[in-house]
């Protein structure tokens, strides 16, 4: 066969013929506009989302490394730092947490950090200079200088206190005058700030101070940087290995920890990417091309519509199906010149202007707004790709059409059987059903394109409806008050000691307001108090929370626990006291809270998980069971090699291993009269041994103390809860700042605030393939009045009145809508219970419950939009007269 170049002709073509159809090039590139738009959007809006995530996380977490290897010796810390695949490292010498009453409320750490470091823990000097060695010069945040009253002014002096150890070491209280060298804006979302010192002043105060080996003070940590932040944690498992350590048991030589920063939405992914994950984002991407693929094809089938007798005309002088395919995809990408950038402009545009509306809507409020350019080219991307995939099945209906058939086309010839002629009278109503089945393929991707919104939005209402505030509320807050020591909601205190307690003039200065419904206190344990217990009792305990034991460190446990006459072992527990306010928001799994009056009575605390349910062996007892406590007094201490007594008064100085037993001590057996589960926002926050508790007279009693460790309270009405509101504000800032306290409104906001982005996304997405729908619907009217105007003007001219066709054609649009409804309904029906279900196991406080509401509302909608485009269109389309019609089609 011969080769004829005839590229340079097929080009002519299509631009010329591209030329002569400007109404139709306006539609196309607004279709194209409109899918690079969707595209754009969605990308900077997820992206925007992500970065704003990732740096509130980062300020949260405390840095922006990838991952930290923690407690490690300087020599440890050089041989790592060498490792090939780190890219770039932050070193940190820990020495102490601030204390005392100005930092009652906040967590305070006082170190040493590098210049990288300080560049990764957000703590660059804004204003002055980091601290030099051998001085006494420190920088800290806005912060900190605050609450310590200090002005932010270079050279000005202040004084911090702090603590060295506390974990297994006897902690050492240090107060210091630094210099203030330098300090920054404190962030607002940080959990941490950070008083900076030089490495000389940590390692000379250090010199004389006896730290346990697992204690962080004295230790270094070295945050590492690597090449991307997809497989942190074992590029980190890596480093170990290749440099001689091992990171698996605790017990044997060269272990190092290690932490994985969990602000890395890269690295939370693909640890926990499954087929699930893979097959819910290939879905997303698939639902995203098809919507835009049902705006554009629809867009190129009118084109090919119109121009079918055109390319007819094209084979009888010799052009090939090819050819034509050509054309159409060269039209394709002429018009993507024009719609593509003006999509990605626009949908940035509108991108950057929603991302911030999404963040508003959770407790991230810093909206980092980013120019990636790869959003742009992948953007584009997809817009192409669904383009080409657009314009496939036009291009390939023009390559197969004769000329004679092109000349005689109309919409009905798709290749369809044509149905034996029925003998019925005609109606309106028979006629729009026929038209409506003419293009089955389109009628299907309409009715589709406007369900898939429907269908969205109803499982985006469902899935914000579903989120269960009271459960929500029950890891959180369970009345609507808890006010306590400022200490006893940081999370790295743990209420031990009386001074922490609710002192009674604070309690009845609450109580004195008005409003208050009902009231208790949950009194806290600040003696020492050991229970009988049996060692695979506690063995099985330790596994509950997720510990093991070497042989080794189980023996080492053991040998300094005191021994029973029976075998068992004396061990700490966790011990309160509840009044019975308290006591009803526990849940009852087994017996009667309410014995808890008897004298001998006490309930087993089960620890439970993020769905209310009881953890096995995270406590012994069950109901019946006795219950042997022992409430020390004073101790004796004991050389651990010798045995000898060490003098009570001896012991603060003394540097070797001891052993503990109970001098002056009471000892009490109680029965177990009900298994209770705890809410953790009620208890005392902290966890490492078995719970028990004590009704409250009985508590203070046995303990001789009534430390409280929070009282709760509920109120009369709304009005009563904001006053209450008010009041407490101002007393825990202003007159109490050792108080503080924590309200159901403030988490039942952030609720509303979690849920309100769902929909605010959701509504978003539902209402950009809303869009899409109507526009393939307003296609599909058009694409069929376009290729059925001789047909129109042939029923007119023998007697069909214009009212006659409008009501025909509303009753082609009611149809569609119709299908759309009926299709919504059955796939809401079909699929919510399945999603229902899978969405409750990633949210704890989710339940699912049936919603149709976004069907009803979109049946009204698609009324009016279904009787009103028909109308609208056939407006703009039948303008001509009716010989003006049946002369263009001939």
């Amino acid at each position: 066969m011969m080769q004829v170049k005839n590229r340079a002709c097929v080009r002519t073509v299509a631009v010329r013929s591209l030329r002569a159809s400007r109404m139709r090039n306006r539609i196309a590139v607004i279709a194209i506009m409109l899918t690079t738009m969707l595209f754009t959007a969605l990308f900077t809006i997820a992206i925007s989302i992500n970065d704003s995530f990732q740096q509130s996380n980062f300020l949260m977490a405390g840095g922006d490394a990838h991952g930290s290897f923690k407690k490690l010796t300087e020599e440890q810390m050089e041989t790592l730092k060498k490792d090939p695949l780190i890219r770039e490292t932050g070193a940190r010498l820990f020495l102490g947490m601030g204390t005392g009453d100005a930092f009652r409320k906040t967590q305070v750490e006082v170190s040493y950090m590098d210049a990288h470091e300080v560049k990764h823990y957000f703590c660059t000097p804004t204003h002055g200079h980091r601290p030099k060695e051998g001085s006494n010069e420190a920088m800290t945040d806005t912060r900190v200088l605050k609450l310590l009253g200090v002005q932010p002014k270079i050279g000005t002096k202040f004084t911090v206190t702090y603590q060295i150890g506390g974990g297994q070491s006897e902690p050492k209280t240090v107060t210091q005058e630094f210099v203030l060298s330098g300090w920054w804006d404190y962030n607002g979302v940080s959990q941490a700030s950070n008083v900076i010192v030089p490495e000389s002043y940590v390692k000379k105060t250090l010199q004389h101070v006896d730290i346990g080996e697992d204690e962080e003070s004295g230790k270094w940590s070295l945050d590492v940087m690597f090449g991307n932040a997809l497989h942190i944690e074992k590029d980190m498992r890596q480093v170990i290995r290749d440099c001689g350590f091992q990171s698996e048991d605790a017990s044997k030589p060269g272990y190092i920890a290690f932490g994985v920063n969990w602000g890395y939405t890269g690295a939370q992914s693909s640890s926990n990417l499954n087929p699930e994950s893979i097959a819910a984002i290939v879905a997303l991407l698939v639902l995203i091309v098809f919507t835009g693929y049902l705006v554009i094809y629809n867009v190129f089938q009118i084109s090919v519509t119109n121009d079918i007798r055109f390319y007819g005309l094209l084979k009888t002088i010799g052009m090939t199906g090819r050819q034509l395919k050509r054309i159409i995809r060269l039209q394709a990408v002429l018009l993507s010149g024009i719609g593509i950038p003006a999509g990605l402009l626009l949908g940035f545009g509108i991108g950057v202007g929603l991302a911030p509306a999404v963040m508003a809507q959770t407790s991230y409020t810093t909206a980092v707004i980013k120019l990636h350019a790869w959003v742009f080219v992948g953007a584009a991307l997809f817009s192409l790709v669904t383009v080409f995939l657009s314009c496939n099945k036009p291009g390939q209906i023009a390559a197969k059409v004769s000329p004679v058939e092109a000349v005689r086309y109309t919409e009905a010839d798709c290749g369809r059987k044509k149905a034996k002629a029925e003998k019925k009278p005609a109606s309106l109503g028979r006629m729009a059903w026929a038209n409506v089945g003419r293009n089955r393929k389109k009628t299907v991707l309409v009715v589709i394109s406007l369900s898939l919104a429907v269908v969205l939005l109803n499982l985006t209402v469902m899935f914000a409806n579903g989120f269960d505030m009271d459960l929500y509320l029950k890891h959180f807050c369970v009345s609507d008050f808890m006010f306590a020591n400022a200490d006893y909601f940081n999370v790295q205190k743990r209420f031990r000691f009386s001074d922490e307690a609710v002192e009674d003039s604070a309690m009845q200065t609450v109580l004195a307001q008005n409003g208050i419904k009902e009231s208790g206190c949950v009194y806290g344990q600040t003696t020492w108090v050991l229970e009988k217990i049996k060692k695979k009792d506690m063995l099985a305990y330790f596994t509950s929370m997720g510990h093991t034991m070497t042989k080794e460190q189980e023996k080492g446990y053991f040998n300094w626990k005191e021994q029973a006459d029976d075998g068992s072992y004396y061990d700490d527990i966790q011990l309160y006291g509840m009044d019975a306010f308290p006591l009803q928001k526990v849940k009852v799994l087994k017996g009667d809270v309410a014995s808890l009056d008897q004298e001998n009575a006490i309930a087993a605390v089960y620890m439970q998980d993020d769905y209310d349910k009881k953890v096995d062996h995270s406590n012994w007892a069950g109901v019946g069971d006795q219950v042997t406590l022992r409430y020390v007094n004073s101790w004796k201490y004991f050389n651990a090699e010798t045995g000898k007594e060490i003098p009570e008064e001896e012991i603060d100085s003394y540097e070797g291993a001891c052993d503990v037993e109970a001098d002056d001590y009471t000892q009490k057996t109680y029965t177990v009269v009900a298994e209770i589960l705890v809410p953790s926002a009620m208890s005392c926050r902290y966890y490492g041994s078995p719970q028990f508790v004590l009704g409250s007279d009985t508590f203070i009693k046995d303990t001789g103390t009534k430390d409280v460790m929070h009282m709760m309270f509920d109120m009369k009405n709304n009005q009563s809860a904001r006053a209450m509101e008010s009041f407490l504000k101002n007393y825990t800032e202003q007159v109490e700042p050792l108080y503080s306290y924590e309200s159901k409104f403030s988490y039942e906001k952030e609720f509303d605030s979690f849920r309100g982005m769902f929909l605010l996304l959701g509504g978003v997405l539902s209402g950009v393939i809303a869009v899409v729908g109507t526009l393939n619907f307003l296609n599909a009217i058009l694409t069929g009045m376009i290729a059925r105007r001789r047909e129109f003007a042939v029923l007119q001219s023998v007697g069909m009145t214009r009212r006659q066709l409008k009501r025909m054609l509303v009753y082609e649009g009611l149809l569609y809508t119709f299908a759309a409804i009926v299709i919504s309904l059955i796939l809401v029906v079909a699929s919510e219970p399945f999603m229902g279900k899978m969405i409750e196991k990633m949210f704890w406080f989710f339940r699912f419950q049936y919603t149709i509401g976004p069907v009803v509302l979109a049946a009204l909608i698609f009324t009016v939009i279904g009787a009103g485009v028909p109308l609208v269109v056939y407006c703009v389309v039948g303008k001509q007269t009716i010989v003006e019609r049946l002369r263009e089609t001939e």
